[in-house]
Order: structure tokens, then sequence, then C-alpha cells
């Protein structure tokens, strides 16, 4: 039988080559699971907007893990140990961080599971690898869930400059074609260190994530909170609730055996089983899209048109505000609607709505971006920075949106 080479080469747009550095990692990401996130799209229906949004988890993941190979030798050659199976922790967590992201990411979220998040479910996946692994999961565990002992691991997996940030504004930057998203990520790992187990940025690297903060507010802005992205995102969220109302209601909707398990089951995190992650496993982008294809043909008037909506791209109309939506606008359009197509206040409510976004660049209260000094003070960015915009990036910005039909559905 022949021998698998395991200490294979990605060739990746952003940063060239990517190695694979053991051939643990490399099962991992031949792990069915793993594979998976080559059919989950990274940033959902943003390419409603950005025709080249099409990147996946798989890529980011692949990413993000080459910029901690990169912290990591960053760090030794600074004098902080880091043992060998603390690199295969860290390694391991930042590759599997985003591997319980179910269809178009965030989209579907609240919509096929309640009161449960991706994060949660990454570390179901993560549970389930280290047993069928025979326990060589159980420090990057650790290490994902906060609790290993040296913080600044924890740091470089979850915080507000961690290598998933770093990965995924330079990623999406270069997918989207905006360029204020793109930052120097590689600048930034070289200028890290650690002072008292926590992370720190050294003086010379304080521009660097001055321009961190702002890229990720323009991005958030211009890309993640974009109008088009976000009505197309409340479009499909709608979609799966309409579908769960009728199959719950025993109606039969064309859709795969995984798919048709979430819209029959109501699953939250006490029903959350090993049995219902080896189904979720098997949901992906292709499940919605291929039902959504069907179902913009069936007899419902919500479901047909909210799904032919996405598929031809003929969204809602969405108005955002600095101030709150007046009820009264709500109304005048929801009874427009009903009038019109004579169908009953709670299906207008899928077509007429509103919500709120807010947009923070930076907490201040919330794993603090460190400047060390020469001289070995430790401040803030906030204070350190003389770019006052900085200030205002650590207060969270509110809008406020309403959607609508256009003029005829």
């Amino acid at each position: 039988m022949p021998i698998k080479n395991k200490l294979k080469i990605f060739n990746d747009p952003i940063y060239g080559f990517i190695t694979i550095p053991n051939s643990l990692i490399f099962d991992l990401i031949e792990h069915k699971y793993f594979q998976r996130l080559r059919r989950i799209t990274q940033m959902g229906l943003s390419y409603l907007v950005y025709p080249g949004a099409h990147h996946t988890r798989f890529h980011h993941a692949l990413g993000s893990m080459h910029l901690m190979q990169q912290a990591i030798n960053v760090l030794r050659f600074k004098g902080v140990s880091i043992a060998e199976d603390e690199e295969n922790g860290l390694l391991i967590a930042i590759l599997l961080h985003d591997i319980g992201h179910g269809p178009f990411s965030h989209a579907m979220e609240h919509s096929l599971v309640t009161d449960i998040t991706h994060e949660e479910i990454s570390l179901y996946f993560m549970e389930a690898l280290n047993e069928e692994f025979n326990g060589s999961l159980t420090l990057a565990i650790s290490i994902f869930k906060g609790e290993y002992p040296r913080k600044f691991m924890c740091q470089l997996i979850s915080s507000q400059l961690d290598m998933d940030r770093a990965d995924y504004l330079k990623r999406d930057s270069f997918y989207t074609g905006v360029a204020e998203g793109n930052i120097n990520s590689e600048r930034l790992i070289t200028m890290l260190n650690v002072v008292d187990d926590h992370l720190v940025i050294e003086e010379k690297g304080i521009y660097s994530v001055e321009k961190f903060l702002i890229a990720r507010r323009f991005m958030y802005w211009q890309v993640y909170l974009h109008k088009t992205g976000l009505v197309a995102e409340q479009l499909l969220t709608r979609i799966l609730k309409r579908a769960k109302e009728l199959v719950l209601d025993g109606e039969e909707l064309s859709c795969s055996d995984a798919l048709n398990h979430f819209l029959s089951v109501e699953i939250n995190k006490s029903n959350f089983e090993d049995s219902t992650l080896q189904v979720f496993a098997k949901l992906d982008d292709y499940d919605i899209i291929s039902a959504i294809k069907e179902w913009q043909y069936h007899n419902d008037f919500v479901l047909s048109n909210l799904c032919d909506m996405i598929i031809n791209r003929d969204l809602l109309r969405i108005q955002i505000k600095n101030k709150s939506i007046k009820v009264s606008e709500l109304v005048e359009h929801k009874r427009d609607l009903m009038n019109r197509y004579k169908i009953s206040e709670s299906e207008a409510d899928y077509f007429v709505f509103q919500g709120k976004i807010t947009n923070q660049a930076y907490q201040q209260k919330k794993e603090n971006i460190d400047i060390l000094y020469k001289n070995g003070k430790i401040k803030d960015i906030v204070k350190a920075s003389d770019q006052l915009n900085l200030k205002a990036l650590s207060k969270p910005v509110t809008k406020h949106y309403m959607c609508y039909p256009k003029k005829k559905i």
C-alpha cells in the first residue's frame, strides 16, 4: 500500500505557500468534518454585492493557521517559551475555530438551531475529533475554551487582535476588492510580544494597529453590514423560518434529509446530541441553495416569493437611518401589502420588518490591545495613539433599518 505524503503545501492567493506542519494536522484537514468547510461560504450572501466574495471557511481556516505559525516563530525568536505540544495545540485550535459554522456562515446561526452559537458547535466537533484521534486535541480544546493557564495563547485564538481577525480582514478585503480593509497582518505579527503572560504590541507597531482598527470599521460598514447583504441575509433567515413553520404544520417540502431534520425538529442546546452533530455535519450551502431553487415554485405565497427574491436577486427595498423607525411607516407598508395580495398580517411580517445594526471597531473593556513602550510601560491603544479617531472607534454606533417590498412582489 503506498504511503501518503502528509507534508503537503497549499498555494494561497493571499500568503503564497502554506505548509502543513505535521501528520496530525494533515489528518484533521483531510477529515470529512473539515472538508465540509469547502462548501461553507465565508461571507454568506455578500457575493450578491461583491461578485468575487465566493471564498470559503476552508480558505480562512488554513490562512489563520498560517498566521499562527508565523506568530509562534516570532514569539519564540523573542524568547517566549512555547513547547512543541503547545504549538500543536495552538495550530489545531485556530484551524478548527470555525468548524461549527452552518450553511452561509452567520446567516443560518439562529435559523437551523436556537440558543446555540457556532463556537459551541465548533467545540462539539473538536470533542468528537478528540475522541476519534485518541485525545490528541485535549490541549487545543483547553486553549480554544480559554481555560489554558498561559493566557496569551488563548488571546492568539480569541481576542481583539487574534489570528482569526488578522486573516479574515485581509482575506475578505482581497476577495471583495475593498482596498480599505487590507491590513498588514505580517507586520502586526512581527510586532507581537508577551509581557506577564499577556499579548502586547511593541511600540513600533502602533500605526499598524491603528490601520487594523480603522480597516475593521470600514469593512463592517462597507462590507459586513452593507445594506444589500443585510437584506439578503434577513431574507435567508426568513426563508428557513417559513419553511420550518410549514413543515411543523404538516407540509412536505422538497429538500435534503439533513435539512429536513432541522426543519422538522426544534434543535437547541439541551437536545444537541452526538446524533444531531452527525446530521449537522452533512449540511452545507448546497443544501440551502438547492432547496431554495425548488421552493421558489411552491404554492405558499410567502415561501415562494422569498425564495424568488434570493435566486433572482430581486430583493426587498431597505432604508437605513440614524434614528428609530416610526411604527406608522411600518404599518403603512404592511397594510398596503395585505390589501394588495389579500394576505394576513403574520404573512406580511415576512416582507415588512425593522431592525438595527451596530458597529464597534474596538471594545476598550474587553481584552485590550496593549502597546509596549521601550521603557517597559504598557498603555491601551486608545491612550497610546495620537489618532483621535480611535477614541471614537471604541464607541458603538447604532443604525436602524426598515425593509419592505418594492411596488410589486
